[in-house]
């Protein structure tokens, strides 16, 4: 009966923010890849918000119900019947009434099972689309028979753009490269490594009292060079999304040194790479909002890059929906931690296998700590800590690693605005 219930609900929202949009026909800016899409689209709304009237998908609303949801301006109202009525009651107003609609809209675009990116494309046709990492072995893996089927799938989006639309690509990614022979609309790279039409270089992270606080990049296009510093957080796939929203501006024809001065204020979401002050002045980088093989590899790197501390440890727990690839991607991963870490706590079943791949590439049992549940990682890692500690944590959402952070951050009565799926609904679910 629920499924019935959402699938109508689904329905008419849709149908409704289809009629939204026919009728304002507002420039569409779609995010979709398998990694970064969250950070990639606060970023693009940062760097042009004050320069045009626009709107985002709150949080990671990406999914057939929170793109309409977005497109409609309504809340997810979660599990009440009563304020889903509402919110198709007050949508029919919307789609059929409304006056004032941003001229943007800047939509995170996801997919779990074949058929999604079809249904979203029925009714939306972006402007630009923005792809970011297409990876080899993507998360949601373990629903499509190929990894290709998950790109096959993504790439649906880009084929769905206005025949005079833009993509805004990865130019580093060599699998989104191998795609783009079928993209007939104008392309677009921003790119970190290889110089490309938006080339970040320079990256670095900033120190305050030997502790990390920022990122600090140079962004050039053409013979246009500009500094951007965000505050709070650490990490290339930050850069990428700061590089990819200044490609969008440009595109808007907003100045890239505007652009850049509207990033400088960026604040990234909660449970990526951001920097939380912990307990025994540790350092925390809570990158628990979700997990996948190459999300993880950057957060490894980003952790082997801080300066100036005691000891790296990385808590990383099950990576989720890699079905077969599971055990050989966990130990890949686990290999990197004994490179980039010198203590390992695993939290989940599947996670055990980070602990053998770290076995393997050479690190002492003595600094392998595995665990099955959130609460007892946490409470142990807290005496583990000393003074001049960084620690990673880091895991899909179904293992809730949040709580463990939680567990070790020096101010935890501001988890409400520092940490990931603390609402109600979330806080509730075990």
């Amino acid at each position: 009966m629920k499924k019935i219930f959402k699938a109508l609900v689904v329905k008419i929202l849709t149908l409704e923010a289809a009629i939204l949009i026919k009728r304002h026909k507002p420039k569409v800016i779609a995010v979709t890849g398998s990694v970064g899409k969250t950070s990639t689209k606060d970023a693009i709304f940062a760097a042009i918000k004050n320069n045009v009237y626009s709107r985002k998908s709150e949080k990671s609303f990406n999914s057939e119900l929170g793109v309409p949801l977005t497109v409609l301006g309504l809340p997810n109202v979660w599990n009440n019947p009563f304020k889903w009525f509402k919110n198709i009651f007050d949508g029919f107003f919307i789609a059929l009434f409304s006056r004032s609609y941003p001229e943007v809209l800047v939509l995170e675009t996801g997919i779990d099972r074949l058929g999604d990116m079809d249904r979203l494309t029925k009714w939306l046709t972006p402007s630009i689309v923005v792809l970011t990492r297409l990876p080899e072995v993507p998360v949601h893996v373990e629903y499509f028979k190929t990894p290709q089927a998950v790109i096959e799938e993504k790439m649906k989006l880009v084929q769905a753009m206005k025949p005079d639309g833009r993509l805004i690509y990865n130019h580093d990614d060599a699998i989104i490269k191998k795609q783009l022979s079928e993209v007939l609309q104008t392309r677009i790279g921003y790119g970190r490594y290889l110089e490309t039409d938006f080339t970040a270089r320079a990256d670095e992270v900033v120190y305050r009292d030997d502790k990390p606080v920022a990122m600090q990049f140079k962004a050039t296009h053409m013979e246009n060079e500009v500094t951007i510093k965000i505050g709070g957080t650490v990490g290339t796939q930050h850069v990428y999304s700061c590089i990819a929203a200044i490609a969008v501006a440009d595109e808007l024809s907003i100045p890239i040194t505007t652009a850049a001065q509207a990033l400088n204020s960026l604040t990234t979401p909660p449970g990526r790479m951001r920097i939380i002050s912990g307990i025994k002045s540790s350092v925390i980088l809570d990158d628990t909002y979700n997990s996948s093989p190459i999300a993880c590899e950057q957060a490894l790197q980003a952790l082997n890059e801080i300066k100036y501390t005691k000891r790296k440890i990385a808590v990383l727990g099950d990576m989720l929906e890699l079905g077969k690839f599971s055990a050989a991607e966990h130990k890949r991963i686990g290999a990197i931690a004994a490179e980039t870490a010198d203590i390992l706590l695993t939290v989940g079943v599947r996670a055990r296998y980070f602990a053998e791949g770290a076995l393997s590439a050479g690190m002492s049992d003595k600094n392998i700590y595995q665990y099955e549940e959130v609460g007892r990682a946490g409470k142990e890692l807290q005496q583990l800590l000393a003074n001049g500690d960084v620690v990673l944590v880091k895991a899909s959402q179904g293992v809730r690693a949040e709580r463990i952070v939680e567990e070790v951050m020096a101010n935890p009565e501001q988890a409400g605005d520092l940490l990931v799926r603390q609402d109600v609904v979330w806080k509730s679910k075990q």
